[in-house]
């Protein structure tokens, strides 16, 4: 057996050379079994990571820092410009070409405030460097052609007699700058750091993005994308010599050291704070007194220093951290806002540090109390003295995460090169990010010095002078205000156009249309092969003679956390409670027990657990029957030397569960409805494919109910009925839920953690389960929820200067003959047809073709999409295109390959061991799985085609359509459906 990566010496010293880099400094770090490097290269500056690991999942990416001095969104723009062709890879778009050549786990580009970064991840040695030979090219040698900036970042057209603006970019941004948070966090970084890269809007301002001009994107990315200027990261286990070599080749031979003048200078500091007030757009038919939202916010230290961060931290979870936080439970206890403003929090991302707290859905008349009640908290704190407890739960919190090893959101590697990357971009030590001992050290003995976090909050807030106090307020006649500019705008540039400017608009559309339409030679392109695909899948069984149903033991290495997974049926709560169920598991955890308030649980829950957390689940059981199967499920998890503690509060929880104090119940509802209602922007293309999917199947109303627009729209009923004095029938029925779901008969767990622990959580385990109610049903049964509602055609309004598109019919499940073509016909979809109409030549964010295969539905979706009627005729298009059969046998492969990684993307062993105990609970056997696969990798043309033909090809199928848009711009889009137009709803 060869010898683990992290048991073996390291490889370099530092001083050493590998090939035409100077080994900078070398480490282990223990809490996740890792060896750090840090080189140099010697010719060129550029700067390389290397994290060996026992992981297969390898990692790169190579960031630059990028620092404009205007709101054009010229980094955003060059961010997805590069990725449109390069040098060696002459193609019009290499990045989503690869998408479908390869098994990468996750493939993405991210723009920053002041970097750019490339990353991904795969656990193929040859996908691996087929993808960094893309990705490198990309960056360094990109084509950066006129008519892809038009594509990508702007362009005038001509609709009839009228110019209008296009640009995946311009409609992009439009979308984020109408959602409320993304104003608030752009906004706040204008005001606070109004003389450095961070006052202007990196992503771009939708006003200011048609100024940017094809020669300036050119030139940003000559002094931004040069070696001297970039940052390299390898991570997993392969070897740190072979990346060198790679990367050398590559690109570092072809450059020499240059100054790219990219560091950013500190922000000036103020004498004295100040007040600002900025706009967001919102709906006319909302009413705007309360939906203001104010904050505080500091200019706080610098980032290289790494203690201050990790103080900076710890005083953010003091004082915000949970529901027992001071700060965080005299907001909320005011009653002056329903929720902490959107950018609370330390924000240790920018070159000078910042920490913003406040309250949303406030009125404009209570700014000042908001700002005079956090400084008496702070005041408060520093007179009367900090709890150490409070101190000890933050600490524990970093150290509980620091050994966690999660792949959510992101793959493990990519995690640990966000982490880093601000800190060494701007000079930093990155290793003293990642090994926090002596930092910890050191803050652990100035806590034994008495007043240590008390002094440090009277000097970085009390007497901070760099502050304002900031307002978010509404503005109900922005949109239109705005529209009407970009009209007057546009007319008037269409009166100073010639007529060889008109003819050269034209042209331009014609040749990226033709460049659009035109069927590539990819042949340059790396890719993989069918025979490159593993034949198995990851499968996870329990471990036998550790415990017995309904208690399931998985015995895995999960780095000292213990992970207490459960579920309970839900299937017996009465119909009209059903609505309240989402609510109930977000208040579960948060309301306290008769024996311990919510505050003082809190407190428990952040001293001794990395967590616990309730969802409501509508899954399809994959047992025959198809039948709905709702269930809460739990998870709780802790560091060792603590589950007994887990074990003590969830036992707690679920048995003792109280309801009654009412003030904390008011605010838990009104929390609860802020954030589903901040969500709705970000998340409008699943909501609209929520929205499509409910009338098909049990299962998707219950989901739509659980967790869409219905969601939303029960819980503001129910903030309604505790305005007129609701909250003791709430409470009730609140009540009637944990009878219904707590009980013996009604509960599966899954313990997850090494043999020790396992023997450990014997008896915590059993006084768990017998801490749940004697009286009882099984619950892990259908409901009994009507599903009578057809299939319809609706549009959904709320505030949003975009749209989102969807279509749903229904198709066949997975463990049918038909179910790998499905998925390979969504992928063929997706890359083939709809991103060249929806985003190349729509300019909406994204098109997207989803196969259900629990459910059997297929879905269209759009993201960000400045069309509504067009998206809804390319969907009908799309039809068409699968049925023709006009794809390849290697598109064919090429989607197949694309549906294998998302089958094998790897899980840690805690997540992994979850989601099988979850599979047991639906009944989707590894059988099934394993089949599916087999099936999936014999898929051949032919098969795709008869496939298509039997769920594309019926003009009488039921087609559910769903858009989330703006009143005016649904009702446009009626004008043009005049045959089947939208019913009318609003959010």
């Amino acid at each position: 057996m060869a010898t683990p990566l992290t048991e073996k010496a390291p490889e370099y010293k530092a001083g050493s050379q590998v090939g035409g880099y100077t080994v900078r400094a070398v480490s282990y770090l223990p809490d996740i079994r890792a060896w750090f490097t840090q080189l140099t290269h010697d010719r060129t500056g550029a700067r390389h990571i290397h994290i060996a690991r026992d992981d297969h999942e390898n990692t790169f990416g190579v960031a630059f820092k990028t620092v404009p001095s205007d709101s054009t969104g010229v980094a955003h723009i060059l961010e997805h410009t590069v990725l449109c062709g390069s040098k060696r890879f002459p193609v019009r778009d290499p990045f989503f070409s690869m998408l479908k050549r390869s098994l990468s786990t996750f493939m993405n580009a991210f723009t920053a405030s002041d970097w750019t970064m490339y990353p991904f991840s795969t656990q193929n040695a040859k996908d691996y460097y087929n993808l960094m030979d893309v990705y490198l090219d990309a960056a360094f040698f990109p084509a950066i052609d006129e008519l892809s900036f038009k594509q990508e970042g702007h362009r005038l057209e001509l609709e009839g007699d009228e110019l209008v603006y296009k640009g995946v970019v311009y409609n992009e941004m439009k979308g984020a700058m109408s959602s409320p948070d993304q104003v608030l966090v752009r906004s706040l970084l204008n005001a606070l750091y109004p003389d450095t890269t961070y006052g202007f809007n990196s992503g771009g301002e939708p006003a200011e993005i048609p100024t940017l001009s094809h020669q300036q994107l050119k030139a940003f990315h000559a002094r931004h994308y040069h070696p001297s200027n970039a940052y390299f990261y390898t991570y997993g286990d392969l070897p740190l010599a072979d990346h060198l070599a790679f990367i050398e080749d590559r690109v570092l031979r072809h450059f020499s050291i240059i100054d790219p003048g990219t560091d950013v200078p500190a922000q000036p500091r103020w004498s004295a704070p100040k007040t600002a007030i900025y706009r967001y757009p919102l709906d006319k038919n909302e009413d705007p007194a309360k939906k203001y939202q104010v904050c505080q916010a500091w200019l706080l230290g610098d980032i290289k220093d790494t203690y201050e961060m990790l103080v900076a931290v710890v005083l953010e979870q003091i004082l915000i951290g949970n529901a027992a936080s001071p700060l965080r439970k005299a907001l909320m206890d005011s009653g002056l806002g329903t929720a902490l403003s959107d950018g609370t929090g330390f924000d240790g991302e920018n070159r000078d540090t910042l920490f913003a707290v406040g309250l949303k859905d406030v009125a404009e008349a209570d700014a000042e109390k908001i700002e005079q009640l956090i400084f008496d908290v702070l005041k408060q704190l520093v007179d009367d003295g900090i709890d150490p407890q409070l101190a000890e739960s933050a600490i524990h919190q970093i150290e509980f995460h620091r050994k966690e090893i999660t792949n959510t959101p992101y793959p493990y590697g990519i995690k640990l090169l966000i982490g880093v990357a601000a800190n060494w971009m701007h000079g930093g030590d990155p290793q003293r990010v990642l090994k926090l001992d002596d930092d910890l050290q050191r803050l652990q003995t100035a806590l034994g010095d008495g007043r240590y976090l008390e002094n440090k909050i009277k000097a970085l807030f009390l007497e901070n002078p760099h502050r304002v106090r900031f307002t978010l307020a509404p503005d109900q006649e922005m949109e239109e205000k705005e529209n009407r500019r970009v009209q007057e705008e546009l007319a008037e540039r269409l009166t100073e156009l010639k007529d060889a400017d008109l003819t050269r608009i034209r042209e331009d559309a014609a040749a990226l249309q033709a460049l659009q339409e035109a069927r590539e030679d990819l042949s340059s392109l790396p890719t993989l092969e069918r025979e490159d695909i593993p034949p198995s899948v990851a499968c996870m069984a329990p471990s036998t003679g550790i415990f017995k149903p309904p208690v399931w033991g998985f015995d895995q290495s999960t780095s000292g956390i213990l992970y207490c997974s459960g579920g309970l049926g839900a299937g017996k709560i009465d119909n009209a409670l059903l609505p309240l169920v989402p609510f109930f598991c977000y208040a579960v955890s948060k309301m306290g027990t008769s024996e311990c308030d919510y505050a003082r649980m809190a407190r428990r829950i952040d001293l001794y657990t990395g967590g616990i957390g309730f969802s409501a689940n509508a899954r399809t059981r994959f047992d025959g029957s198809g039948a709905c199967l709702p269930f809460m499920s739990f998870t709780g998890k802790s560091l060792a030397r603590n589950q007994e503690k887990l074990f003590d509060i969830l036992r707690e929880l679920v048995g003792m569960v109280d309801f009654a104090d009412h003030q904390r119940l008011r605010q838990l509802v009104l929390e609860f409805r802020s954030a589903l209602e901040s969500s709705i922007v970000h998340n409008g293309h699943r909501l609209a494919i929520s929205l499509s999917s409910r009338a098909f199947t049990p299962a998707n109303r219950l989901q739509e109910l659980w967790g869409g627009v219905h969601q939303f729209k029960q819980i503001k009923a129910v903030e309604e009925k505790i305005a007129a004095d609701g909250l003791e029938l709430l409470a009730t029925d609140l009540k009637a839920i944990g009878r219904t779901l707590f009980c013996e008969s009604n509960v599966k767990l899954a313990l997850i953690g090494d043999s020790a622990m396992l023997a450990a959580a014997t008896e915590p385990a059993g006084k768990l389960i017998g801490a749940l109610g004697a009286d009882g049903e099984d619950g892990f049964v259908s409901p009994s929820i009507n599903n009578e509602e057809a299939p319809a055609l609706e549009g959904w309004s709320t505030t949003t200067a975009v749209s989102f598109v969807a279509r749903t019919f229904n198709t066949v499940r997975l463990g049918h003959p038909d179910s790998p073509a499905l998925s390979v016909i969504a992928k063929l979809l997706r890359s083939m047809f709809l991103h060249r109409e929806i985003r190349e030549k729509g300019g909406a964010y994204g098109g997207f073709a989803l196969y259900n295969a629990e459910g059997g539905l297929f879905s269209f979706a759009s993201y960000r999409d400045p069309h509504i009627a067009g998206t809804l005729a390319v969907y009908d298009k799309a039809a068409d295109f699968i049925c023709s059969g006009q794809f390849s046998e290697e598109d064919v492969k090429e989607a197949v390959l694309q549906v294998c990684s998302e089958i094998d993307k790897p899980d840690p062993p805690g997540p992994a061991a979850r989601k099988a105990f979850y599979r047991q609970i639906v009944g989707l056997t590894d059988e099934t799985r394993r089949q599916n696969k087999e099936n999936l990798l014999k898929i051949d043309r032919k098969t795709v085609v008869a496939v298509a033909h039997r769920y594309f090809d019926n003009k009488k199928a039921e087609k559910a359509v769903a858009v989330i848009s703006s009143h005016d711009r649904l009702k446009a889009a009626n004008h043009k459906m005049t045959d089947s137009p939208l019913i009318l709803n609003r959010i």
